[in-house]
């Protein structure tokens, strides 16, 4: 009774947030709706170690993006020796663990770049919610804010080759998910003359505060993809739950009822592992196989309701993504590419404004922040370019250890995550950095 109580009490206050709004919130990968864009001012550009507001040690390894409620900050880790995951509540302003929720596992074959600890929770008032996956399982887990289970799910058996990545999103009182998977006959990896079963993939919404199933339904099975899905909304019509796989490219999702209300005919040929982003009037999405992308598209959305359906605005096929997630901002389609070449692009045209190579290989994606772009390299450096109609290195910044994981912004301040650790950098007051090293690179 008393954690019902205190369940609908934290989904009041959830009432109250969503209503508010703010800066306190970095709620899912990549933020508000996936755009990667935060309105900052007090992130510097330039610092050094003594800048960070605390770095803390995790207690494992993971390439999940950090996200931020309010006052906590949450991430995964996992143990690669045992596959222990964890998930972490750390105090904002103090880099303080407030607790951790362990879940045994076990061990099992995934990508060399792969780990246990791959999805990025998504957060609320109420809690945070979180997949682990196991070949035996994909799990929906929802703890409290005090870190106390509320529900788990059990989707069924994961069949991937290359494990799991896709992070789960809050849209009103779901919980969303893209379960999609690898069908093993058709994978490029699969073993001949061995056992090549395909997976069952879905979309499922499952409600906030029970976990019940609210609707699930049904995709082909490919290729296993990593994307996770968005919110598109143009005017005058019912908002869509956009999502991005091989077998059907881009498709668009009733949040009411689970119904497909359009998807853009031409399936990917590749692995969908950035995630679908939105424009005025446009959806942009893409596939890769390998270490980068293969084509990207820009879609003008149907409508069945108008009885219109989608149609191709552009295609990219040069220098594209694998796995970072392209940005929208101010008129401009930002692309940073896996091997490090980053293109600004007109996002109404797909017209090319310039393409440069900046040194370093990238898997986490672009965020914005007060006219500029941030994104990590696979080594552990920060690389902060100036988001403008010309090409412009501002600073490069040395993390110490390899890093996956795409920033996050709330309240003024980014949280870097490296392989194992946890950095708080700017805020109020923390703009103006001293004793910058003279031997940085430009």
């Amino acid at each position: 009774m008393l954690r019902h109580l205190l369940c609908l009490l934290g989904f009041a206050l959830f009432a109250l947030s969503a209503a508010r709004g703010g800066e306190g919130e970095w709620s899912r990968f990549r933020g508000p709706n996936g755009t990667g864009i935060s309105n900052a001012t007090t992130v510097p550009v330039r610092w050094t170690d003594k800048d960070y507001n605390w770095k803390v040690e995790l207690p494992g390894i993971g390439h999940s993006s950090p996200v931020v409620w309010e006052t906590r900050t949450f991430v995964t880790c996992g143990d690669p020796a045992t596959a222990l995951r964890t998930l972490l509540c750390v105090d904002a302003p103090t880099g303080r663990t407030l607790w951790k929720h362990e879940e045994p596992s076990k061990t099992y074959g995934q990508h060399r770049d792969n780990c246990y600890a791959a999805a990025t929770p998504a957060v609320d008032a109420g809690g945070a919610v979180i997949t682990w996956t196991t070949p035996e399982a994909v799990m929906l887990l929802a703890l409290d804010v005090q870190g106390r289970e509320l529900w788990r799910r059990s989707l069924g058996p994961l069949v991937s080759l290359q494990g799991s990545g896709s992070s789960p999103i809050l849209y009103q009182d779901l919980v969303v998910l893209a379960n999609d998977q690898e069908d093993m006959e058709r994978s490029p990896g699969r073993r001949p003359g061995g056992p090549n079963p395909a997976g069952r993939s879905f979309v499922i919404a499952v409600d906030r505060r029970s976990g019940q199933t609210r609707w699930q339904t049904e995709t082909k099975t490919f290729l296993a993809g990593y994307s996770t899905p968005c919110v598109y909304q143009a005017e005058g019509r019912r908002p869509e739950l956009i999502f991005s796989n091989t077998a059907h490219g881009i498709m668009a999702v009733d949040p009411a009822t689970g119904q497909i209300t359009w998807e853009f005919g031409q399936p990917f040929l590749d692995r969908a592992v950035i995630s679908p982003v939105v424009a005025p009037g446009l959806v942009i999405a893409g596939h890769g196989a390998g270490i980068r992308g293969t084509r990207c598209i820009a879609v003008r959305p149907g409508s069945s309701a108008q009885g219109t359906v989608p149609s191709l605005a552009y295609a990219i096929t040069r220098a594209l993504p694998m796995v970072p997630t392209p940005l929208v901002k101010d008129g401009r389609l930002f692309l940073w590419a896996d091997d490090g070449v980053v293109s600004c692009l007109s996002v109404a045209t797909g017209e090319t404004v310039w393409r440069e190579r900046v040194e370093g290989e990238f898997y986490a994606s672009p965020v914005w922040v007060d006219g500029h772009l941030y994104n990590v390299s696979k080594k552990g450096e920060v690389v902060v370019l100036a988001a403008k109609d010309t090409f412009e290195v501002v600073h490069r910044i040395p993390l110490g250890e390899p890093s996956y994981a795409t920033p996050a912004v709330a309240d003024g301040v980014m949280y870097l995550r490296t392989r194992s650790h946890l950095f708080s950098l700017g805020g109020p007051g923390k703009t103006e950095t001293t004793g910058l090293s003279t031997s940085a690179k430009p």
